[in-house]
């Protein structure tokens, strides 16, 4: 058994050293350049593969600065309209449009009377401010009910926990195992079942108004809660991995340049 991993390692190992030759193969082999060009060409491949090095070491603080970029703008928006900053928080809630729904009745809420708000009491506290459908979507809040984040409240959750567990991962990143497929589709589940059902009920009654069911509407509980589940089973599943690959590099390039 320890034969055959340690053949499957070495095997691994070979491939990620064949994929760094190739690379180099391909940017350096040219039998009409002259030997400017391929000097050139060799300092490139250096260059490549410093980066390569350099990006093995340090991905994981990369990934958790572009998840916290990611979640932390949505979040900025409402706050630049409270300071009076307008323009750079209506182009944020632009950027996000196409990636979320922005629905104010599945969204936050900060500076306001309360976090959250339900459909009717939107269209209470705003009458004809809010549309129907998506085109409700426009609607960013005003000064007594605070102004909305740019993402849904299950989208805040599922890349707000990557960002937070990637924190994490971070301690123990060395002695976490991935997570197995099954778990990951366990994880899955809840987001799924709320989400889908939800979406389900909306569709029947609209294609079926006579249909005699209610639509359901989920909780900004059950959104946070299946959201971040699905955050951390996906960082669970991916990051062991893209470690693993990270340190097949690393260990690759450390015997070939000797880096550190």
């Amino acid at each position: 058994m320890i034969s055959q991993t340690n053949s499957s390692n070495q095997d691994e190992q070979v491939t990620t050293a064949e994929v760094l030759a190739e690379v180099e193969r391909r940017m350096s082999s040219s039998s009409s350049s002259t030997s400017f060009t391929r000097g050139w060409q060799r300092k490139l491949v250096v260059l490549v593969n410093r980066f390569i090095f350099w990006l093995s070491r340090h991905w994981l603080a990369i990934f958790n600065a572009l998840a916290f970029l990611y979640v932390g703008l949505p979040v900025l928006a409402p706050v630049l309209i409270h300071l009076g900053i307008k323009r750079p928080a209506m182009i944020i809630y632009a950027i996000y449009r196409p990636l979320c729904h922005q629905l104010p009745q599945r969204s936050w809420f900060l500076f306001g009377q309360q976090f959250a708000y339900t459909l009717p009491e939107l269209r209470q506290l705003t009458g004809a401010e809010i549309g129907s459908g998506l085109r409700a979507g426009a609607f960013i809040g005003n000064q007594a009910m605070g102004y909305k984040v740019a993402f849904c409240q299950r989208d805040t959750a599922i890349y707000g926990a990557i960002f937070l567990f990637g924190l994490l991962y971070a301690v123990g990143r060395r002695r976490i195992r991935p997570l197995p497929w099954w778990g990951y589709l366990l994880g899955l589940l809840p987001m799924a079942a709320d989400g889908g059902y939800q979406f389900l009920s909306i569709a029947i009654s609209i294609f079926f108004p006579d249909f005699s069911a209610h639509p359901y509407e989920s909780t900004p509980l059950k959104r946070t809660v299946t959201g971040a589940i699905f955050g951390l089973v996906t960082i669970w599943l991916a990051y062991p991995y893209v470690q693993e690959t990270m340190d097949e590099f690393r260990a690759t390039l450390h015997q070939r340049f000797g880096w550190e």
